[in-house]
């Protein structure tokens, strides 16, 4: 088979498309409608009805090439990069037949990818790795996953004699900043089921997220002039910066964390004396959990708060998404289905859970079950991000194995 994954992936990483979230708008920013628009131009010309939304969504359908009742089945990939590392002039690089030493990054030869810090890395010799020049991320996080269904839907439409049911493909803008379904119109999508691609390592297949909320507490303190402040001033600022040295070190943080641990993370802290926010994220497999940790961070806001009077506090809570593993135990052929696609694409699956989310989370519980399979990105949100070509060839015959599965078991 010819793939034309790689030269995709080559064209739509050099297109900026990172995510703001500090932006009120939608998408956050507009530049990510530049690859969408490039989308829509390759998909009709390869002959595929699409459409780009206002929101900056684009749609597209694939026939059904059979006459057997199918479930329509999504094929879904986000557009965006990551805000923490910069997506601005993307110059990537393909190791051709990579000798498997350690990759000295030309842009900024103090970022080097080290084989011993990436043992899954260690495994790929002999094979075209991708990454950037050293002073951006590569943007695989998902630009893989966009290429691997664009090389898999222009596969599909060159033969018509693949049965398969009606396939409807989706790219999001935002996934990256937590609000990459906000506006997904999912009767206009019409699919029952579907698959993000975002996964990260060969065979991998993930049923489980975290359960996630944001914590948001804006700290009210009182000003006054430093030189006659004795008694008067009460800082917003101390007090913010003492519920974060509060917080616990050795449990509860992502840096100290692993596996089905949760933890209570402050991503952002601004403010001046008389007004301070803290925006958290909070995270745990079990959506129970997520109670305890807030109150915990809650009592710790109450109480450092109650050092300082004069001070006042509001705490809010705002639900972000929840682990996906709770809707797809409910329809486990979607999951059976992919098991079986990775197997024909001879590799064995790997049952995993993610230490965040996708946008499957959100859209199993907006009706569409939705399991994440892998496409090869590695060392995410980092200069350090890199990508198998011959990861992503798989990640493409994973997909029209699976669309085959699904007519043959309907």
């Amino acid at each position: 088979m010819e793939y034309t994954v790689k030269d995709r992936f080559l064209r739509y990483v050099q297109i900026d498309t990172q995510s703001d979230p500090l932006s009120d708008s939608f998408p956050s920013t507009e530049k990510q409608k530049d690859l969408a628009r490039l989308l829509v131009q390759e998909l009709q010309e390869m002959g595929i009805e699409v459409e780009m939304d206002s929101w900056g969504y684009v749609y597209a359908t694939l026939p059904a090439t059979t006459s057997k009742q199918v479930p329509v089945i999504c094929l879904c990939a986000h557009m965006d990069t990551a805000p923490d590392c910069s997506g601005k002039g993307v110059q990537p690089i393909v190791h051709a037949a990579w000798d498997g030493s350690d990759i000295v990054l030309p842009d900024d030869t103090t970022q080097v990818i080290r084989v011993a810090d990436h043992p899954y890395l260690a495994g790929k010799t002999g094979e075209d790795i991708i990454t950037a020049s050293g002073t951006t991320l590569l943007g695989a996080d998902n630009k893989a996953g966009v290429a691997e269904i664009m090389d898999a839907a222009r596969y599909l439409v060159q033969h018509p004699e693949i049965k398969h049911g009606k396939i409807r493909i989706l790219f999001t803008p935002d996934e990256e900043v937590g609000r990459g379904v906000e506006h997904v119109n999912m009767l206009k999508l019409g699919a029952q089921f579907g698959y993000t691609m975002d996964g990260g390592e060969l065979g991998a297949l993930e049923d489980e997220t975290f359960s996630a909320d944001g914590v948001q507490i804006t700290i009210q303190g009182i000003s006054a002039h430093p030189g006659a402040a004795k008694g008067k001033l009460v800082s917003a600022i101390k007090i913010a910066a003492e519920i974060v040295n509060e917080l616990p070190k050795d449990i509860l943080s992502p840096e100290t964390t692993e596996d089905r641990q949760g933890f209570i993370h402050p991503v952002r802290i601004e403010g001046k004396v008389e007004k301070a926010v803290i925006d958290f994220i909070i995270r745990d497999f079990t959506t129970a959990e997520l109670e305890g940790h807030e109150f915990y961070l809650r009592k710790l806001t109450e109480n450092t708060v109650a050092r300082h009077p004069g001070a006042t506090a509001t705490f809010k809570v705002t639900e972000q998404y929840r682990n996906m593993k709770e809707v797809l135990d409910k329809h486990p052929q979607v999951v059976a289905h992919a098991e079986e696609a990775i197997r024909r694409a001879g590799l064995e699956p790997l049952k995993m859970s993610i230490r965040g989310g996708t946008d499957g989370s959100r859209l199993s519980f907006m009706g569409l079950p939705c399991p994440n399979i892998f496409t090869g990105e590695m060392a995410l949100h980092s200069k350090h991000e890199y990508v198998s070509v011959q990861d992503m060839q798989k990640a493409v015959d994973v997909i029209i194995h699976l669309v085959q599965v699904w007519e043959e078991r309907s």
